[in-house]
């Protein structure tokens, strides 16, 4: 029962952040945005592509929770030097989900990265959106379900356009990753299966 009401708890502000991020990013690229349409045209077809990729990609490039601690539980060294057991370390998975060994041109918004032969090899915690290991987040798979109903519904009836540009965003490096500025984006009801431009209605609205 603690865990249950943990989950919808906690899970509530940072999820309608990773929602913000992610309908950002579709309004910010089009073509990624039409891939999301095509597949929500089709009824869904394979879930997990390109629909879950757009997801990972937006944890990826703005986690909920940019920042957590763990304790080491044995010693470790990290280019020679060593960490006692028993040190609490800051991770951050804001920087650590940047690194261009990993993930190159890691500013670039590309879902494409989480499709199956892309992501195979990649180290278990080069990726951890909701931290990792035993004490990893317990709401994850329910949060990523979450957020993949809410845009499908969104994208089923709209196209998005963001009304920023990414510096003009401003981050607020708090416990959940916040836009300083505000998201303002436009919504752009959809007539038809991939409408044309002129089959719009448009509607602005600031969604953070």
């Amino acid at each position: 029962l603690f865990e249950s009401q943990e989950q919808q708890g906690l899970g509530h502000d940072t999820t309608a952040a990773a929602l913000n991020w992610a309908i950002y990013l579709l309004g910010c690229h089009p073509e990624a945005q039409k891939k999301v349409h095509q597949e929500l045209d089709e009824v869904f077809g394979d879930f997990d592509c390109p629909f879950t990729c757009v997801v990972k990609e937006a944890l990826r490039l703005f986690p909920s929770v940019p920042f957590f601690a763990w304790t080491l539980s044995q010693d470790c060294y990290i280019r020679g030097f060593k960490v006692p057991k028993g040190t609490n370390a800051i991770i951050v998975s804001y920087a650590l989900h940047r690194d261009p060994d990993v993930f190159p041109d890691p500013e670039e918004f590309r879902p494409e990265r989480f499709f199956p032969e892309n992501s195979s090899g990649r180290h278990p915690y080069a990726y951890i959106p909701f931290s990792a290991g035993p004490r990893n987040c317990i709401g994850q798979d329910f949060a990523q379900v979450e957020e993949k109903v809410v845009l499908a519904t969104l994208l089923r009836h709209f196209w998005v356009e963001a009304n920023q540009n990414r510096e003009e965003l401003g981050m607020v490096g708090e416990l959940i990753l916040r836009p300083y500025n505000g998201i303002w984006i436009q919504l752009k009801k959809r007539t038809a299966n991939m409408p044309s431009e002129e089959n719009f209605k448009s509607l602005d609205l600031q969604v953070y």
